[in-house]
C-alpha cells in the first residue's frame, strides 16, 4: 500500500507561479511511476504530467507543456509540480497519483492505483 498526501494549493492570479508537493509513504519501492492529474468542476479528471519513479523520464499534457515541470526527490519520497504562467483554465483540484503500471497508457487514470485527496488550485483572471 502507498499513501499520498498533496499540499500547496492556493488562490493565485493569472501569470503567477505555484508549486505543489506530494508526500508518498508506504511501499514506495514497488512504484513504477507517479503523476499529477487535475479535475475542474463539471469536467473529467485529466492527465497533467508523469515521471518514472525509478528513473527520470517525464511526460506532459500538451496544455501544460513548457509551463509545468514535474520532479521528484526519490530519497525523500516527494513529488513536485512546478506550475508557471498559470491561466484561469488551470483552475482545478490537483491530484497526486502513483502506480505499478509500466505500459504506454501512463496518461490514463486507470494506470494508477493510489491517489491523494487532492489540493485546490484557483487561478483568477
Amino acid at each position: 500500500q502507498v499513501q499520498l498526501d498533496e499540499s500547496g494549493g492556493a488562490l493565485v492570479q493569472a501569470g503567477d507561479s505555484l508549486s505543489l508537493s506530494c508526500t508518498a509513504s508506504g511501499d514506495t519501492y514497488s512504484l513504477s511511476g507517479v503523476a499529477w492529474f487535475r479535475q475542474a468542476p463539471g469536467k473529467d479528471r485529466e492527465f497533467v504530467a508523469r515521471i518514472k519513479w525509478g528513473g527520470g523520464g517525464t511526460n506532459y499534457a500538451d496544455s501544460v507543456k513548457d509551463r509545468f515541470t514535474i520532479s521528484k526527490d526519490y530519497a525523500k519520497n516527494m513529488i513536485y509540480l512546478q506550475m508557471n504562467a498559470l491561466k484561469p483554465e488551470d483552475t482545478a483540484v490537483y491530484y497526486c497519483a502513483a502506480g505499478l503500471y509500466r505500459g504506454p497508457n501512463y496518461y490514463s487514470s486507470g494506470a494508477y492505483g493510489y491517489w491523494g485527496q487532492g489540493t485546490q488550485v484557483n487561478v483568477s483572471s
